[in-house]
């Protein structure tokens, strides 16, 4: 099955804007596809997900820490205001 990851568009973002995955420039058509106000990219991105009581027992313990991959998604996009940044949240299909 194909996997893709969506991420909602902040209202206001128009046909001028940038997107960036861990601050990295995506390109549309090639990493990603805009449908209406969300973005499709053509893979899963990483979300590090819920801890478990175990996971949360060695971190106040000292133990361990929550070192697993997580990808950030920016769209930077210009408004009457100014240009702005809004930090997303990937979600999967």
């Amino acid at each position: 099955m194909d996997e893709r990851s969506r991420v909602q568009l902040p209202p206001g973002v128009g046909d001028r804007y940038e997107v960036y995955v861990n601050g990295v420039p995506q390109q549309p058509g090639r990493d990603f596809d805009r449908l209406g106000d969300t973005l499709v990219f053509r893979r899963t991105l990483a979300r590090e997900g819920r801890l478990g009581p175990i996971r949360w027992l060695s971190m106040l313990l000292g133990v361990a820490g929550t070192y697993r991959k997580h990808e950030s998604v920016d769209v930077v996009y210009e408004t009457a205001s100014g240009r702005k940044l809004a930090a997303l949240t990937p979600g999967d299909d």
